[in-house]
């Protein structure tokens, strides 16, 4: 499935709905992230999920995304060989097939690791947005969903875009 039908503009289903404001979206609340997972899979997209606060260093994002998306065991375990596979993802080499309607990577409690090292955290999500953007130009769908226990969490820019709440979550009080 290459695009939304322009239909979808004014039908907003939730997959649009999260990718319209760019490639990596913000929850808070686990219910509204649960809804939004199930709507997903009901749609045939492949979820995958790594949960931050077990990351204590770089080494362990590393492993945990490594391991998720199926990482050829030639991955260098460095933020380069990370951009480098996650490309070979956008192209559905692995981590997912055709069957699949798109890959949304669930990153649960972020904040730990952002507190622990903001800027490889910051890095991991330019990368998976830039190869997302790699995806879409081959009409794939690829989302990072990022649930943080921190409701007021404000990222900086990643690929030039802020990173938005969820549409549930943005006007609300969080």
């Amino acid at each position: 499935m290459a695009i939304w039908d322009l239909a979808d503009e004014l039908n907003h289903p939730l997959d649009f709905l999260l990718i319209q404001n760019g490639f990596i979206t913000l929850f808070h609340q686990q219910a509204v992230l649960d809804e939004a997972l199930s709507w997903l899979r009901t749609h045939r997209y492949k979820v995958i999920q790594v949960d931050a606060a077990s990351w204590w260093s770089q080494a362990d994002v590393h492993k945990d995304v490594a391991q998720a998306l199926d990482f050829p065991d030639y991955f260098g375990s460095n933020l380069e060989a990370l951009n480098d596979c996650l490309s070979d993802v956008a192209v559905q080499a692995y981590g997912w097939t055709v069957a699949d309607t798109g890959l949304i990577l669930v990153i649960d409690e972020f904040e730990t690791f952002e507190a622990k090292d903001p800027v490889a955290a910051h890095r991991l999500l330019e990368i998976f947005a830039r190869q997302a953007t790699y995806a879409a130009l081959f009409g794939h769908r690829m989302m990072c969903l990022v649930r943080t226990g921190d409701p007021r969490l404000e990222l900086p820019p990643v690929g030039g875009r802020s990173v938005s709440w969820n549409h549930l979550e943005f006007l609300s009080e969080r």
